[in-house]
């Protein structure tokens, strides 16, 4: 694959920086972000974990002080009262059984799905659905709970789902190029502090093996997550 000058640039400022503080790394990254659009920063974590086993299983949310950048439409189902409270809250859309066929019958423009208990036993129907692109509704991630309003502000406020992959890696957005380094440098540390303190007791050596930022565009570069967290 033949990279553009701007790509090609972008490494080779990357290859004078051999041990890059964070502070270096996230400003070094907003640098190589320079299409035309803001790009987003992710960052991507192998953990020693080994997913096929349960209690090696490392799943989380976390809020991140700052947000992602990105305005999150979410849907919340539920009864009664709980639809004004949730419509107060900012959902996009909130509802009971109309919702419910709303999406069985093909609506899936939201990136987040929030019910309350009483209403499971319809969502649940919606799992080959909603299941294989992460939007099922989970009491672990906090988005089955009564209390709608909350679970509504903490998603568009940026609270962020994760759970690693087959190969126990995770990928989540910390936000954008536009953002301050200081401020995507405490979104980054949020998340390495959950992430290190989900950590499975079955998880042997060391836990946080290679930490990396990229944005959309530009080329990765890594971190010590011990600057950030005790690994």
């Amino acid at each position: 694959m033949q990279h553009g000058k701007r790509y090609r640039a972008a490494v080779e400022a990357k290859l004078k920086l051999k041990a890059p503080s964070l502070t270096e790394a996230v400003e070094y990254i907003k640098q190589t972000a320079n299409a035309k659009f803001d790009e987003t920063i992710e960052i991507s974590a192998r953990l020693g974990v080994d997913p096929k086993y349960a209690d090696q299983m490392v799943r989380g949310t976390v809020v991140l002080p700052n947000g992602t950048g990105k305005s999150v439409r979410v849907l919340v189902f539920a009864k009664g009262e709980k639809i004004r409270e949730a419509q107060e809250a900012g959902a996009d859309l909130a509802g009971a059984e109309d919702v419910v066929e709303k999406v069985r019958e093909g609506f899936l423009d939201f990136e987040r799905a929030i019910a309350t208990p009483d209403m499971m036993a319809e969502v649940g129907k919606l799992g080959r659905v909603l299941g294989p692109r992460g939007l099922m509704p989970n009491p672990k991630a906090g988005t089955v709970t009564f209390d709608v309003a909350k679970a509504v502000r903490d998603a568009k406020g940026g609270k962020i789902e994760f759970r690693v992959d087959k190969g126990g890696n995770l990928h989540v957005p910390v936000g954008k190029a536009s953002f301050e380094t200081p401020k995507l440098e405490e979104n980054i540390r949020a998340f390495l502090v959950e992430v290190a303190r989900l950590r499975p007791a079955a998880a042997k050596g060391t836990y946080l093996r290679s930490v990396t930022l990229a944005s959309t565009m530009g080329p990765g570069i890594r971190i010590d997550p011990g600057e950030v967290v005790k690994v």
